[in-house]
């Protein structure tokens, strides 16, 4: 298994070291790099909140050898465990070293962050004043030196260790915590500065700097204090139970959550040697444990969110309005007389809005179904189903209670939806609803119309501004029946799976996904081993499906051309030692992330075109309900065909993806080609 597969978390680190060589890329504006720091630092606490913890409960699980009864591992549990102890240090150093750079670029463009020790009289009175004013009432110091067990500390939290002394004598100190309240405050403080000059001060070295008059009751007068994160398991359990006890599980899932064991401990290397040993041993932390040691600014993330201070010479293109809209006719009226592609962040999401807005003034709309996995904050689209609902349309919503993450928010918005009279679906047994559908049904002229909208993408304006995806906007009648089938199993699933076994069309997971791909596969297999011209094109998030895979080793085998762009995890092995040219795969990271999943089948010149839901995992392919639609119409099969064709030509961030893992970028042959700048100029030539 070794041999012909990477193992899934391995490949995994090798994907979030593509987000950090963004971070090192001086042709990326500098509060960009900033940003690629903090998303790498985000996307490094999820995976030790979920695969780590999952890896090391199947450790404790796993027999002497490794195995798991009835478990496919590439490795035993703990082998993986310490590959990713040594990438994550070495990646961690790499970090640092790019952090190092990044600041002494921002002192370059006159951005300084100030700590504690660094305030000028002015600046010292102004953190005085801000403490008082804005961040007093969220402090809460704990007393532990002398508590059996350390109190509740939160996941993803910052903490500020304090050890308290005394210089005229060394035994008198006391142990402190104080939670940095980011989330209620902001991580940035914005300092008096000169003019064209901005300093900055962290909540944490501002919250340092106040530990005296925090303390002042004790009489101390040294103050020793760093900061500290853990990370812990963010797994819920669910059972198969569904309604009430369904939703009373994913709220207790979600209490249960804040209790999970720690699985990372990253720390200031400066802590106090006392202060870390009883950490370590309050938090039941052993040999096995993540512990990192760090430099002074920890929890990484909030930098997604940095200050907008630094001069921005390349800004991000405008939303394009697609072609189809620019007369300002109703969108409706235009999907009802032919199909539409957006293609997103390059095109605007206004339309998806004015569909939906549309929908919900119009006397002749009877009802809107639609699924909904992650919800903007202040969502657009269930603002105007809640418009809908009060103009007496009938409104259903699948809302998939566990999208992980987001569980709280949408048992947030499940309230309000139903408040307002929406009837809110949210569970099917054993899977997720992670397709993106959208019916509407109208009368015209006597007659029931049916249109909506098959995506790539969330029913999110806000991530739809940097995930690029595809949505289609259609009324093909035998699209849309096929999409009424799957939303009248989604609400009446205890009957079975009946309404959704015979598609003709749409290929749904579980029933129909896996083995069409296999026969799509097995097609341009047969083409090849005729001597016909057979290529697979596969642009995916994640591809780590073990059948699906053979299958692409078999179809290489027989003289099918397999091309592969990947933006996240391939556990598929490619040798490019041996110079094979049938199968390459490739991975881009820029400024939007990639987030389409796209399917073409060459079929001997008749392309076969998909956009799809899933990805090619197991967890998508058997343990979720999944959509991918076939593209009919021949301009927007073009045109996707097209687009897929730019990004295959991309040599400024594509990476190659083999079993080296060393992301090494595509070669530079002729004249630069970025893709996602090459699809907007693309998109906009289009009349």
């Amino acid at each position: 298994m070794k041999d012909r597969f990477i193992a899934r978390d391995i490949s995994w680190l090798s994907f979030n070291g593509r987000v950090l060589q963004e971070a090192n890329d001086i042709s990326v504006p500098l509060n960009e790099r900033i940003r690629f720091l903090g998303i790498f630092s985000n996307n490094l606490d999820e995976f030790f909140r979920v695969r780590v913890a999952t890896l090391k409960r199947m450790a404790e699980f796993a027999d002497k050898k490794g195995h798991i009864q009835n478990i496919d591992l590439i490795e035993a549990p703990q082998a993986i465990l310490d590959e990713i102890q040594r990438i994550v240090l070495r990646q961690q150093n790499e970090f640092n070293r790019i952090w190092q750079n990044l600041n002494k670029e921002l002192k370059v463009n006159k951005v300084f962050l100030i700590d504690d020790k660094k305030l000028n009289s002015e600046q010292k009175l102004f953190v005085k004043n801000y403490f008082d004013e804005v961040v007093r009432p969220y402090i809460i110091p704990l007393m532990i030196e002398n508590v059996p067990e350390l109190p509740y500390l939160r996941d993803k939290s910052l903490y500020l260790a304090i050890v308290m002394g005394n210089k005229t004598n060394a035994y008198d100190q006391k142990f402190s915590l104080i939670e940095i309240p980011s989330r209620a405050v902001g991580r940035f403080i914005e300092l008096p500065s000169k003019a064209g000059t901005s300093n900055i001060i962290l909540l944490e070295d501002l919250i340092r700097f106040n530990l005296p008059i925090i303390f002042s009751h004790f009489k101390y007068n040294q103050f020793e204090a760093h900061v500290f994160k853990i990370t812990k398991d963010a797994e819920i359990d669910l059972d198969q139970e569904i309604g009430i006890n369904f939703i009373d599980k994913i709220s207790k899932g979600i209490k249960n959550r804040r209790k999970g064991k720690p699985v990372r401990f990253v720390y200031e290397k400066e802590m106090n040697a006392e202060m870390l040993e009883y950490l370590i041993k309050k938090l039941n932390l052993t040999r096995k444990s993540t512990i990192i040691p760090g430099g002074h600014i920890h929890n990484f993330r909030h930098f997604m969110d940095f200050p907008n201070v630094i001069a921005v010479k390349q800004k991000r293109p405008s939303p394009l309005t697609h072609p189809s809209f620019k007369q300002k006719e109703l969108v409706s009226e235009m999907v009802i007389k032919k199909d539409i592609m957006l293609h997103f962040p390059y095109h605007a999401y206004d339309p998806v809005i004015d569909m939906l807005r549309e929908a919900a003034m119009d006397d002749s709309v009877i009802n809107i179904k639609i699924t909904a996995y992650r919800l903007a904050s202040n969502s657009k689209v269930i603002n105007a189903l809640i418009n809908a609902a009060r103009n007496g349309k009938q409104v259903t919503v699948f809302l998939e209670l566990k999208a992980r993450f987001d569980e709280e928010a949408n048992l947030e918005w499940k309230t309000i939806m139903e408040e307002e009279g929406i009837n809110v679906l949210v569970g099917v047994p054993n899977k997720k609803v992670h397709a993106k559908l959208c019916v509407i049904q109208k009368k015209i002229a006597g007659k029931l119309v049916k249109y909506g909208f098959i995506s790539t993408g969330n029913l999110n304006e806000k991530t739809a501004k940097i995930y690029a995806d595809h949505c289609l906007l259609t009324a093909n009648k035998q699209l849309m029946n096929e999409c009424s089938r799957i939303f009248n199993y989604l609400e009446n699933w205890q009957q079975g799976d009946k309404p959704i076994v015979k598609m003709r069309h749409l290929l749904i997971s579980p029933i129909n996904m896996r083995n069409s791909i296999l026969k799509l596969i097995d097609n341009e297999i047969a083409f090849a081993k005729q001597g016909k011209m057979a290529k697979i094109i596969i642009k995916l998030n994640s591809l780590t499906d073990i059948t699906l895979i053979e299958h692409l080793y078999k179809a290489v085998k027989a003289g099918v051309e397999v091309h592969l762009i990947i933006r996240g995890i391939l556990t598929l092995k490619i040798n490019n030692e041996k110079g094979n040219q049938k199968l390459n795969a490739t991975s881009i990271v820029d400024q939007y992330l990639e987030h389409a999943r796209v399917m073409i089948f060459f079929n001997k010149g008749n392309e076969k075109v998909y956009i799809s839901s899933a990805d090619w995992m197991v967890r998508n392919l058997d343990h979720r309900i999944e959509v991918a639609v076939p593209i009919f119409d021949a301009a927007i099969k073009k045109e996707l065909i097209d687009i897929i064709n730019i990004q295959l030509k991309d040599n400024q961030k594509a990476r190659i993806l083999d079993q080296e893992l060393l992301n090494k970028y595509v070669p530079l042959i002729g004249k630069k080609y970025k893709s996602q700048e090459q699809t907007y100029i693309y998109l906009k030539g289009k009349k």
